[in-house]
């Protein structure tokens, strides 16, 4: 009997050393985040790492601005999709996901873009917090540009784009493409669009109030890495 005491002091050892981890996500943007579903990309990487770092993650969504000042006031213990160039969090664990940001517009506009600078010329709309992520010569763009907009909800953006309210969008590639399946039938999504490839890509970490949630989050990270299980979380959604 000696045995199962131990093996009960175990099992509360590891049960106590699983810290819960209040992980605040932006709002629906698929394929990183069905937020109805508990899935996506992104949200299946940044589950996974901090499972295996020990922690239990519980997941919750708002858009960036309310997110940042939930992290702030100590109401998430952690937020993704950011980086040093934001600001607003203590910490910052290893680079877990990589997004590729573009201006796109309709095709008849016949825009004339060549650099990010260029975009000061027409109305924008972005995703919140671009004008930190996106770098120096982004933001000061967007402080010269009384035409500049961030909109919390993704699928604005395409809504907006095809019907013509706006010049340009700023927004990853990727959910700029899935979001046609979700507006087709409110705009026409079968207009050509002229995609301008200016921006480096956005390396996001996860922005952490305590040093040793990072951590554990990046030891989490290695191990998923090492095993294979991200590039099996990356193959599911190759896809989308």
């Amino acid at each position: 009997m000696k045995w199962l005491w131990v093996l009960c002091l175990l099992s509360y050892s590891l049960s106590a050393s699983a810290q819960v981890l209040r992980v605040g996500f932006g709002t629906h943007k698929p394929p990183y985040i069905f937020e109805q579903e508990a899935r996506g990309l992104e949200y299946d990487l940044v589950m996974a790492a901090a499972q295996r770092g020990g922690l239990t993650p519980q997941a919750h969504y708002a858009p960036m601005e309310r997110l940042s000042l939930m992290l702030r006031k100590g109401q998430l213990d952690a937020i993704a999709t950011t980086n040093e160039l934001s600001g607003g969090a203590a910490f910052y664990s290893d680079v877990y996901i990589r997004y590729q940001n573009v201006a796109a517009a309709l095709r008849s506009r016949n825009l004339d873009i060549l650099r990010i600078s260029d975009l000061a010329k027409y109305s924008v709309n972005a995703f919140q917090r671009s004008r930190f992520l996106l770098g120096s010569e982004y933001q000061a763009m967007t402080e010269a540009n009384p035409r500049y907009r961030e909109v919390a909800f993704q699928i604005a953006r395409n809504r907006m784009l095809y019907s013509g309210r706006v010049d340009v969008v700023v927004s990853d590639m990727r959910i700029l493409r899935y979001f046609n399946r979700e507006v087709y039938t409110q705009v026409d999504v079968s207009q050509p669009l002229t995609i301008y490839p200016i921006f480096a890509p956005t390396d996001y970490k996860l922005g952490c109030r305590q040093q040793s949630h990072c951590m554990r989050f990046n030891q989490g990270l290695a191990a998923i890495r090492q095993s294979g299980e991200y590039s099996a979380i990356e193959r599911r959604y190759a896809m989308h």
